[in-house]
């Protein structure tokens, strides 16, 4: 086993013309991972490209990718893997998506099937080009895991669909387990960070979501410049509409071609938000620096509505 900094996961090279190309700061001493890649690594490495899949776990350049593969869970990758927005802060590549894959939700069925996972997560990247943005693939990828799988419970992690309600009763309709839709950063920095998307847009969507009487979950990341009086502000809000979990993490600079790193937190000011977001009202919150949105997701299926 091996511990490797965080920063050596990432590309050095980028181009000279980039908005955010320059010097990243040294990460903080407790960024390390353990990079094992044991055998049950190696089945969901081997069972995604005999199957042709995806996962966020690989396109986000994930830092816990090897601690929730050798613990037998992935997040799967739909709709392909490029995606029509392009967020400052992520490393899925951006432009014209090929035409969706027809037989990608039985795929997935059959990996989850394969691979007998107990609970699964499945997000996308946005496709804001298609009339629902992607949502029936969304439920014919429910339907077929539930299908294959019936015992498997189901996280899936949608696009805010451009605020299409429609596109999104057709998700809540086949009730996934748990809903999750990433707010991912403060309302004052959206138009810089997420210029596609729109704050009120996402808390409104998992308003919608309640309403449905689904499991909500957003996510969080902090170090792009907020504060953390304005990322209490966000865990009101997302209150407001009933969210259950929330996942808060440390952002950290994909390339040099990213949103620069604008502060590390101590571990200490994860737990104090873990602690702030108890007494709001949530029922589950994973806080720290390495925590990424479908962290220990198994874990979340037993709480209470």
């Amino acid at each position: 086993m091996s511990f490797i900094p965080l920063g050596d996961l990432r590309p050095s090279s980028a181009s000279e013309d980039q908005p955010f190309a320059s010097s990243r700061p040294r990460l903080p001493s407790w960024f390390k991972v353990s990079a094992k890649t044991g055998l049950d690594y190696l089945e969901i490495k081997q069972t995604l490209e005999r199957l042709d899949l995806h996962t966020i776990c690989e396109e986000a350049r994930c830092p816990n990718r090897w601690e929730c593969w050798n613990a037998r869970t992935a997040t799967f990758l739909i709709l392909g893997d490029i995606c029509t927005r392009r967020c400052h802060y992520c490393s899925v590549e951006t432009g014209r998506p090929f035409p969706i894959d027809e037989a990608e939700p039985g795929r997935v069925a059959e990996a989850v099937r394969a691979l007998s996972l107990r609970h699964v997560v499945i997000t996308s990247v946005n496709r804001d080009e298609l009339p629902d943005g992607g949502a029936s693939v969304f439920a014919e990828t429910i339907r077929q895991t539930r299908r294959l799988n019936p015992t498997c419970t189901i996280e899936v992690l949608i696009p805010d669909f451009e605020g299409n309600a429609a596109a999104l009763a057709i998700v809540c309709a086949e009730k996934p387990d748990i809903l999750n839709h990433n707010i991912e950063t403060v309302q004052r920095l959206f138009p810089s960070i997420r210029p596609q998307g729109k704050y009120q847009r996402s808390i409104d969507l998992l308003a919608r979501a309640k309403q449905h009487r689904l499991r909500t979950k957003s996510g969080l990341i902090l170090g792009m410049g907020e504060t953390l009086d304005e990322a209490r502000v966000v865990m009101r809000d997302l209150r407001t509409v009933h969210c259950d979990i929330i996942t808060i993490g440390q952002y950290l600079q994909p390339t040099k071609d990213h949103l620069p790193v604008a502060r590390y937190y101590d571990p200490s000011e994860f737990a104090l938000l873990k602690k702030e977001g108890f007494a709001m009202g949530f029922t589950h919150i994973e806080s720290g620096p390495l925590v990424r949105s479908s962290y220990h997701a198994e874990q979340q299926i037993d709480q209470d509505v």
